[in-house]
């Protein structure tokens, strides 16, 4: 039986979410000033980590586009400030984004 469950997102620039196999994800959002995604999961399937890239409006996109899939726009502190969240995927013949996925690149 799916459910929908949510997931906090972490205020780092690069992020891991433990979702389940297969989770489709619906929305990111805020909930009491708090950023959150949620999915549309089966609770029983194995938790598969993901990776995610948090992008702050105006701030440069280092990864090639075709590596990021959009799911969403949330606001915190009344608007002040806006962010977006991609997930990190690998496309057929592209290169691949663990060189982009570092501890360096975080300040940059």
């Amino acid at each position: 039986m799916h459910k929908i469950f949510k997931y906090p997102i972490p205020a780092d620039d690069y992020l891991e979410i433990g979702l389940p196999e297969g989770a489709q994800i619906l929305k990111a959002d805020c909930q009491f000033d708090k950023p959150y995604l949620w999915a549309l999961v089966d609770p029983l399937a194995p938790t598969k980590v993901r990776k995610f890239r948090l992008i702050r409006t105006g701030h440069p996109i280092s990864e090639p586009l075709e590596n990021l899939m959009f799911h969403g726009t949330f606001q915190l502190h009344g608007g002040a400030l806006i962010f977006h969240i991609f997930e990190i995927i690998t496309c057929q013949g592209t290169p691949t984004i663990e060189r982009f996925y570092t501890r360096s690149n975080i300040n940059d």
